[in-house]
């Protein structure tokens, strides 16, 4: 007879992974630095406005960041992480006060090869959801 263990992991809707992040206007000004994306959405008030925006926005690929450092910080390393996908939903606005960005990450289903889809839930208080997006992740041990 032969028997096959089955490792446990986590359940179909635990929340794996959830953290909240600032983002400031000056951390804007950096990243635009760091990946050299300068287009003026992410630091004009006045552009911003000129093109319909409620205010400067960030990056879109810095909020992308956010999503991979959640699951990195669950996960331990990012090798763990196969598959991603993420799609933006509405902007997220940065005042000059600063914004909070929440991420959420919860299991999906579990896979037979013991891979598990997480869907991976971005928002921001008083506009809801910014993002949603779904990762393939090989959880830790």
């Amino acid at each position: 007879m032969t028997s096959s263990v089955v490792e446990a992991g986590p359940a179909a809707g635990t929340v794996v992974a959830s953290a909240e992040y600032r983002i400031s206007r000056a951390d804007l000004v950096r990243y635009a630095g760091a990946s050299h994306d300068f287009n003026p959405l992410h630091w004009s008030p006045r552009i911003a406005a000129a093109a319909g925006l409620p205010g400067v926005i960030a990056h879109g690929t810095l909020l992308l960041g956010l999503v991979t450092r959640l699951l990195n910080g669950w996960l331990g390393d990012p090798g763990r992480l196969d598959e991603l996908t993420f799609r933006f939903l509405r902007p997220v606005v940065v005042p000059d006060d600063d914004v909070s960005v929440a991420m959420r990450a919860q299991v999906a289903e579990r896979h037979p090869d013991g891979r598990v889809a997480v869907t991976v839930v971005g928002s921001v208080e008083g506009t809801g959801t910014v993002g949603r997006g779904r990762a393939i992740v090989r959880p830790p041990d």
